[in-house]
């Protein structure tokens, strides 16, 4: 294998797999990635055996052949050289790296031990505009588990609905965020399929605002996301997600509407006076203003004050001001309103106006 990469080309290509390969992992091949290069079409493929990523790379190609390469190694060195980079295979163990004047030579695995990319079995495939996942994630992916021992929640639901309905679901336990867009592809029967947040972070990067169509092949244990010539691919989560059409209020009938903009610049003025570890902050609610107020017995003490519309009996209840503003800034209309029902039972946050992305968040006791 012999080939020759601009800098720039190679740095953002390998900057691209530096979070699929699994740096930690004790099996080193994880350590590396696969470079195949061939006149038809060069390509680089990482895995950590849950994700796999292939994306093409633009080599001049001197010979034909493949090789697995230290991933982190290579991005490091061709971080700090000014010109094209030469990659040369010495044997199955070794591969020499040439920039100008300088020279490396790296110890590498045969591409007889990478990892066979997975074989998708019972495939459905569905087409999403790529700026619409890109909302959907984004309204949703924060709202995941992270290290919950519930693993189906440290992921994001995606509930393809008969129809072209796609409902994506993220949800902690302690609060929920619900996305619905129709995509303009019809399913030929309902689906539920979860996804790991850590795989749906890192595909994010990839997507686009543009109009760029993503094809999505949805296998019996993988999901597959062809973005452009880009190949993303995971392993599902196994398992039951919870019933998020139960958890969603159905019967909070007191509604509370505000600026959007302004509560988040009071929830922050005021959470910076919060316990850091529950960042708990209160809100009295009357007819025509809400006091947002947080204390800390060893710093101190803040209250704000803000103009809101709400039809109801004064109440107080208490928040993780983290999981309001979350839901704040992934909302995008001008007003919000809070469907409330009694001091402990939970939020339904909307979009004023709008029915298609909704948040759920639990009060705290006061």
């Amino acid at each position: 294998m012999k080939g020759v990469v601009d800098k720039g080309e190679l740095q953002k290509k390998l900057a691209d797999i530096q979070n699929v390969v699994d740096k930690k992992n004790t099996m080193p091949i994880l350590n590396h990635f696969l470079l195949t290069v061939a006149k038809e079409r060069s390509f680089i493929t990482a895995t950590d055996l849950e994700t796999a990523f292939k994306e093409p790379i633009d080599v001049t190609v001197a010979e034909e052949g493949s090789m697995c390469i230290p991933a982190k190694k290579l991005f490091e060195i061709v971080r700090e050289v000014d010109d094209e980079v030469s990659i040369e295979s010495v044997d199955s163990q070794w591969v020499k790296v040439k920039s100008g004047r300088s020279h490396f030579r790296l110890a590498c695995l045969s591409d007889s031990e990478f990892p066979v990319w997975p074989r998708l079995e019972d495939t459905e495939q569905i087409v999403i505009p790529s700026a619409t996942l890109l909302e959907i994630i984004d309204r949703t992916l924060y709202a995941a588990g992270e290290s919950d021992t519930r693993y189906v929640l440290n992921g994001l639901l995606f509930h393809l609905k008969t129809g072209d309905m796609l409902t994506v679901v993220g949800t902690d336990g302690h609060r929920l965020a619900l996305s619905e867009k129709g995509i303009g592809t019809e399913f030929k029967e309902e689906k539920k399929v979860i996804l790991s947040r850590k795989a749906v972070a890192e595909l994010r990067r990839f997507l686009h605002d543009e109009g760029r169509a993503v094809k999505v092949i949805i296998g019996k244990n993988h999901i597959q996301f062809v973005i452009d010539e880009i190949e993303f691919l995971t392993r599902l989560i196994e398992g039951t997600y919870p019933n998020y059409e139960q958890v969603i209020p159905s019967g909070n009938e007191k509604m509370l509407t505000v600026d959007r903009d302004a509560l988040i610049r009071s929830l922050r003025r005021v959470s910076v006076m919060s316990k850091e570890k529950s960042n708990a902050i209160k809100i009295d609610i009357e007819s025509e203003n809400i006091i947002i107020s947080a204390s800390n017995p060893d710093m101190g003490e803040a209250k704000d004050e803000l103009s809101v519309a709400y039809s109801g009996e004064p109440m107080s209840m208490a928040f993780n001001a983290r999981y309001l503003l979350d839901a704040l800034s992934a909302m995008i209309s001008e007003k919000v309103t809070f469907k409330l029902n009694e001091p402990l039972s939970a939020v339904l946050v909307m979009e004023d106006g709008r029915e298609d992305y909704k948040c759920v968040v639990m009060p705290m006791r006061i």
